[in-house]
């Protein structure tokens, strides 16, 4: 497994992902009692609250799914201290195809790790991140976007990220 395919989490967000899993799986009880209790209820074809709470108990199961995963995958550690380099964790600011006016920034992290939501996230897996990891400021990469166009992406600043 690469780094780009790791996900990588400040011990801050691990512990709060562990948290939100733990309470997941503790609720699973309150869950399955709940159904039962609605299936006492009679006529499941028309128990509209029986279908209600396997509805609820699906997603919780896929989110503890997705969560287990996802922790067990992760590399937890501090964000960067380095700037200039573009590395997971990282608050980044590019311009694309030698347009210095066409900028943006973002974080490069996983969701879960941007998941405050002030600032725009792109996973290091993604074309556009795999292709800024390690890149100075000053430097232009290249990737390729859904379409096949190959786009061009200079990093004008590269900060830790502190969330």
């Amino acid at each position: 497994m690469t780094d780009t395919q790791v996900t990588w989490l400040t011990q801050e967000s691990h512990d709060r992902l562990k948290a939100e899993l733990d309470s997941l799986i503790a609720n699973r009880p309150v869950i399955a009692a709940e159904i039962n209790e609605r299936r006492e209820e009679g006529d499941l074809k028309e128990n509209g609250g029986y279908h209600a709470a396997r509805e609820e108990q699906g997603q919780q199961e896929a989110r503890i799914r997705q969560l287990q995963e996802l922790l067990n995958n992760a590399k937890v550690g501090e964000a960067p201290t380095q700037s200039g380099v573009a590395l997971p964790g990282s608050v980044v600011t590019v311009y694309y195809d030698g347009d210095e006016n066409d900028r943006e920034t973002f974080l490069i992290a996983t969701r879960e790790e941007g998941a405050s939501g002030e600032i725009e996230t792109y996973s290091p897996s993604s074309p556009l991140g795999a292709a800024l990891i390690d890149a100075k400021v000053g430097e232009t990469r290249e990737y390729t976007v859904p379409s096949g166009a190959t786009v061009k992406v200079t990093l004008v600043s590269a900060e830790p990220y502190h969330g």
